[in-house]
């Protein structure tokens, strides 16, 4: 399958998904998330839900963070750019949803990719070897590549991998992890 059907596929499967199913879910790859060896780390991008694309609720994410004193770490798109501007959250943090459903902060303190150690990647598909699909227009792809080396990129999903292979090009940066309601995948050599 080619990207565009691949995203036409998820975004038909998840929109399938009851807003129950996808609290269960959601809550399941969070209980999955504590499983990974990540959490002594300061810095986590956090993606916000889209709740028309009835993408993974990160909210309880937020909360597993904030609990163990992390840093948390989301993000403001332009579209004009395709990049986008990350702010550290706080209890101050004013935020509005986009013309795109997205929530998104107004202001606050900037944070530079190179500063963030994980990176939580919302995504459409994905395959076994860690490649991804998202909606398109490369936001994170910039953004990854903007970030230190050995940043922790983990993807979450409510479906499991692809098994055909995603096409890819140079700049598409893959999976160090995916998190579903049914398993981990990981993507790094050593540890699979």
């Amino acid at each position: 399958m080619t990207k565009k059907e691949l995203r036409h596929k998820y975004k038909h499967l998840r929109q399938e998904l009851s807003i129950a199913e996808v609290e269960e879910k959601s809550l399941e790859i969070a209980n999955r998330l504590l499983h990974l060896a990540v959490w002594d780390k300061t810095y986590y991008h956090l993606f916000l839900t889209i709740e028309n694309q009835k993408e993974v609720h990160t909210d309880v994410i937020q909360h597993i963070l904030f609990g163990r004193d992390k840093e948390v770490v989301i993000a403001r798109a332009d579209f004009e750019s395709c990049n986008m501007v990350h702010y550290l959250l706080t209890n101050n943090t004013k935020l509005v949803v986009s013309a795109y459903g997205i929530p998104e902060p107004i202001d606050g303190l900037e944070v530079p990719p190179e500063k963030i150690d994980v990176v939580f990647v919302p995504l459409l598909a994905f395959d076994t070897k860690g490649h991804r699909v998202g909606y398109g227009k490369g936001f994170y792809d910039r953004f990854l590549a903007a970030c230190k080396p050995d940043v922790i990129k983990i993807g979450l999903s409510f479906f499991e991998a692809e098994h055909q292979d995603i096409a890819c090009n140079d700049t598409d940066i893959p999976l160090d992890y995916c998190v579903t309601p049914e398993r981990v995948y990981s993507f790094i050599p050593e540890l699979q």
